[in-house]
C-alpha cells in the first residue's frame, strides 16, 4: 500500500536537495530563491484539495485514489527527466511548476488511501509506515549524488554547469517514481461502493467546478475543532521545514565548505555533502518511524508530536555553531526526528476527527494550513534575505529552527477528538451515505 510512497519521496528529495542549486546555476541571488519556489506552494494550494474532492467521488476500473496515483506519476517522471537539462531559469521554474502539480496529484490521495483502508486502531502504524518509505527514498535521493561522484567518478560538468551525477539521479528518481507508483496501482485493492447508484448520484452533487468549490467551502466552514487546532502547528512546523528545503544545501555549500563561485568545484562538494546530510536526516526519520508509536502510546500523540519538533528546532539552531562541515551531521538527527513526526503523527491525529468518505477533501483543505505560510514566505522572505539577514543562507536555515519551537505549545494544546465530540453536522454527510449504501 505504501511502497508508492518511496518513489514519490525519491522525487520529492532530488527536487528538495538540487533545485535552490540548478537555481544558482542557472544565475539566481541567494534573495530570488524564495520566490523562485513559489510555484510548490501555489501548486499545493489549489491541486490538493481538488484532487481531494475529486478521489473521493472517484469510481472506475483503477478504483477510487489510485487513478490519480497514476497519472501524477507518469507527468512527474516526466519532469524529472528534463528538470535537469533545462537551459534558462525560467524554464527550470516552469518546470517546478509541473513536478509540484504532479507530484500532488499522486501524494494527496496517497494520505487517504490509507484512511480508507485501514482500521482506526492501525492508522498510527499506517501513517508511520508511509514516513518509514518516505525516508528510505529521501536518503538514497539526496545520497545519489554524493555516491554518483566520489564512489563512482562521475564528477564531470555539462553543458548547463549541472553536475552529470545529479542529472543521472533525476534520470534515476524518475524511473523509482512511475515504477513504484504502478507497483501499488496494480497490487492494491480498494473497496467499491455497495451502493453503485447512490454513488453516482452522489458524483453528480458533489463533481464539477461548482459543486467542487461548494463541498470545499462546506468542508471548510465545518472544519473539526481538532483540525483547527492542528492548522497552527502545521503552519509553524512547515515554515521550517521550507526554510530547510530553500536554503540548507546553499547554506552548507556557502557556509560551511566557503565557495563563492557557483561553478566551482568546492560549491558541488558542497551541495553533495549536502544532500548527505539530507540522507543523514531521512535515515533519521526512517528508523525514528519504527518507534513513534510507541512514544505515542506512552505519552500521547500531541506529546510525542511536541518533543519531536523540540527535537528539530534545537538542531537546526545548533547548525550556527558547528565547527566544520563533518559537524552538520550531528544536527541532523534531531531534524530526522522531527521529519518522522511531521509526516505522520498531525494526519494520525486528524484522521479519527473525520467523517467517513470525506477523508480527501479534509485532508486536501489540511494541505492548505501547510502553503498559505510558505506562499508567504516565498513572497517576503527574499526581503528579509536581502535587508536584514544579509543573504546569510545559515541563518535561513537558523529561522527555521525557531519556527519549530514556536509549534512546540501549539501542539500540546490539541485536544485529539473522539467519534462522540465530532459534530452531528460534520458526521451527517458520512451517516447519509451509509444509510443510502445499506
Amino acid at each position: 500500500m505504501s511502497i508508492g510512497f518511496f518513489g514519490i519521496q525519491f522525487g520529492w528529495g532530488l527536487q528538495m536537495a538540487n533545485t535552490s542549486a540548478i537555481f544558482e546555476h542557472l544565475g539566481a541571488d541567494a534573495d530570488q530563491i524564495p520566490i523562485l519556489w513559489l510555484a510548490a506552494p501555489i501548486t499545493g494550494l489549489i491541486v490538493q484539495p481538488i484532487i481531494g474532492n475529486l478521489s473521493d467521488n472517484t469510481w472506475g476500473p483503477l478504483g477510487r485514489r489510485r487513478p490519480y496515483f497514476l497519472v501524477g506519476a507518469i507527468l512527474a517522471s516526466l519532469a524529472l527527466l528534463w528538470m535537469p537539462n533545462v537551459g534558462s531559469l525560467w524554464m527550470a521554474v516552469g518546470l517546478l511548476w509541473v513536478l509540484d502539480t504532479a507530484a500532488n496529484i499522486s501524494m494527496e490521495p496517497f494520505r487517504a488511501f490509507v484512511s480508507d483502508l485501514l482500521p482506526p486502531k492501525q492508522r498510527t502504524r499506517g501513517f508511520t509506515m508511509q514516513s518509514l518509505f518516505i525516508g528510505l527514498g529521501a536518503v538514497l535521493a539526496a545520497a545519489l549524488p554524493w555516491l554518483l561522484s566520489n564512489v563512482w567518478g562521475m564528477q564531470a560538468s555539462t553543458a548547463n554547469d549541472v553536475p552529470l551525477a545529479v542529472k543521472i539521479s533525476f534520470y534515476t528518481g524518475a524511473a523509482f517514481f512511475l515504477g513504484t507508483v504502478m507497483w501499488t496501482v496494480f497490487t492494491t485493492e480498494e473497496r467499491p461502493p455497495q451502493d453503485m447508484e447512490a454513488f453516482k448520484q452522489q458524483q453528480e452533487q458533489r463533481l464539477g467546478i461548482t459543486a467542487t468549490v461548494q463541498e470545499i467551502t462546506t468542508a471548510f466552514r465545518q472544519m473539526p475543532t481538532t483540525m483547527r487546532q492542528l492548522a497552527w502547528v502545521q503552519a509553524f512546523s512547515w515554515l521550517g521545514m521550507y526554510c530547510v528545503f530553500l536554503y540548507f544545501p546553499l547554506a552548507v555549500a556557502h557556509n560551511l565548505f566557503g565557495a563563492r563561485d557557483e561553478s566551482s568545484a568546492l560549491y558541488s562538494q558542497g551541495i553533495e555533502w549536502a544532500g548527505i546530510c539530507i540522507a543523514a536526516y531521512n535515515a533519521v526519520c526512517f528508523g525514528t518511524s519504527f518507534f513513534l508509536p510507541r512514544l505515542a502510546a506512552a505519552t500521547s500523540r500531541p506529546m510525542a508530536h511536541a518533543l519531536c519538533l523540540t527535537c528539530g528546532g534545537v538542531g537546526l539552531i545548533s547548525l550556527w555553531f558547528v565547527p566544520s562541515p563533518r559537524w552538520a551531521l550531528l544536527p541532523m538527527v534531531g531534524l530526522g526526528i522531527a521529519w518522522a513526526s511531521l509526516l505522520s503523527l498531525p494526519y494520525a491525529m486528524l484522521t479519527g476527527a473525520l467523517p467517513a468518505r470525506k477523508g480527501g477533501i479534509y485532508l486536501g483543505i489540511f494541505n492548505m494550513f501547510i502553503v498559505l505560510p510558505e506562499i508567504m514566505i516565498s513572497l517576503g522572505l527574499g526581503w528579509v534575505m536581502d535587508h536584514l539577514l544579509d543573504n546569510n543562507r545559515l541563518l535561513a536555515v537558523v529561522l527555521g529552527g525557531v519556527c519549530f519551537l514556536i509549534a512546540v505549545p501549539l501542539a500540546l494544546r490539541v485536544r485529539e477528538a473522539t467519534p462522540s465530540s465530532v459534530p452531528a453536522a460534520l458526521l451527517q454527510p458520512a451517516l447519509e451515505s451509509e444509510a443510502v449504501s445499506k
